[in-house]
């Protein structure tokens, strides 16, 4: 089976400096027996989602799969309640359990609408709003909602506001950085985490030749002196203050008060 990603490297359109894209694989699980070699397509895509389709293939992806995301289907109904010791064990081991809204509005079947209300409150209550994330799985915009509309939805589901704002900033980076690490560090613990700083500016047209020949320009020549004159001409005679004129006026008045002071030698005959 051929496991390479269609998404070609580098893509074929310009995208922003700025914008980061992810690839996605998404895996369903319809036999809890099989191998789906996911080592192999961790190293293709940066995100691997697993969509469970009963009990026992979401136990598996909670306990054992290396998954990053574990997308439910919540139009359909589920057989049995949702626990919370085996999404519990999910959350501990960094995977993400994902919400998906769109069914819920533009399904024209009342049953997957009542089915996504009932099943997103009972996962908001089991797992206490901790580790959701939310995302539309829409086929087309008519399905995509603003933030602050699906912060809205989710507080009618039973999720705090402060909750709900997570699961749309802080816990989507976690899994993209928990995901990364798992790929490119040692151990998912010997990394240097991007912080989200802005991109260096590029310099203007002609900017370096300016600086080149600014600096040139205050560059000394072997032949100046340390005031930046050359030596071989005659320095100027710097005029003295008032200040140091005064004190030499002072000092030539005392030395010739001492000199009037000064007593006569006696002449002596021979």
């Amino acid at each position: 089976m051929d496991y390479t990603s269609p998404i070609t490297k580098p893509l074929p359109f310009p995208k922003p400096p700025r914008l980061r894209i992810l690839t996605r694989c998404n895996i369903y699980l319809t036999d809890a027996a099989s191998n789906f070699r996911i080592p192999q397509l961790q190293q293709l895509y940066d995100l691997v989602a697993a969509r469970p389709t009963d009990e026992r293939t979401l136990q598996q992806a909670c306990q054992s799969l290396d998954v990053d995301i574990i997308s439910l289907d919540l139009s359909r109904r589920f057989e049995k309640h949702f626990k919370f010791p085996m999404l519990g064990m999910a959350i501990s081991r960094g995977i993400k359990i994902e919400l998906c809204y769109s069914q819920g509005i533009l399904s024209s079947d009342p049953m997957a609408k009542r089915n996504l209300i009932s099943n997103a409150t009972q996962l908001i209550r089991v797992t206490r709003g901790r580790g959701l994330i939310f995302s539309s799985e829409a086929k087309s915009v008519l399905g995509i909602r603003a933030p602050s509309d699906v912060i809205n939805l989710a507080s009618v589901w039973g999720l705090g506001t402060e909750k709900g704002k997570d699961g749309l900033t802080k816990e989507p980076r976690s899994v993209v950085e928990h995901a990364r690490l798992k790929r490119q560090s040692y151990k998912g613990v010997v990394d240097i985490v991007y912080g989200g700083e802005k991109p260096a500016p590029k310099a203007a047209i002609g900017s370096d030749e300016k600086a080149a020949s600014k600096a040139k320009a205050s560059k000394k020549r072997p032949g100046d002196s340390l005031e930046g004159t050359p030596t071989t001409q005659s320095d100027k005679e710097v005029p003295l203050s008032n200040r140091q004129q005064k004190k030499n006026k002072k000092a030539k008045m005392e030395a010739e008060a001492a000199a009037k002071q000064r007593p006569s030698e006696p002449i002596t005959a021979q």
